[in-house]
């Protein structure tokens, strides 16, 4: 298991859940990137709102656009590690957002009872 504590960075990015990266969502071909290149682990959160760049309002409450709603992948990792990569990330993408900022790491560690 990777060890992982105090200051890191959090990687957000921003896209859209139709966003592809050739045949599948470009979501799940983060995760997987994140997964393959040894980082701490990678969450998606589903947006329930939002818009971005063309401010074009998505929302799960209005049927025709709730194809495409909102979604952040989330990693915390080394900077060095995020540097690794950037070029591939940015690759990936035709679209959204990535931001970066410190956070401090207080506890990472798996379940006890798995």
């Amino acid at each position: 298991m990777t060890r992982l504590a105090g200051e890191q960075v959090l990687m957000r990015i921003f896209i859209g859940e139709s966003d592809k990266h050739g045949h599948i969502p470009l979501y799940e071909a983060l995760v997987e990137l994140f997964r393959k290149e040894g980082f701490a682990g990678a969450t998606v959160l589903r947006g329930i709102a939002g818009f971005g760049a063309h401010s074009v309002y998505h929302t799960d409450k209005l049927l025709r656009l709730s194809a495409d709603l909102p979604v952040v992948v989330e990693v915390v990792d080394s900077q060095a590690k995020f540097d690794a990569v950037m070029e591939k990330i940015d690759g990936m993408m035709t679209g959204g957002m990535i931001t970066l900022e410190k956070t401090t790491v207080i506890r990472y560690s798996h379940h006890e009872g798995r």
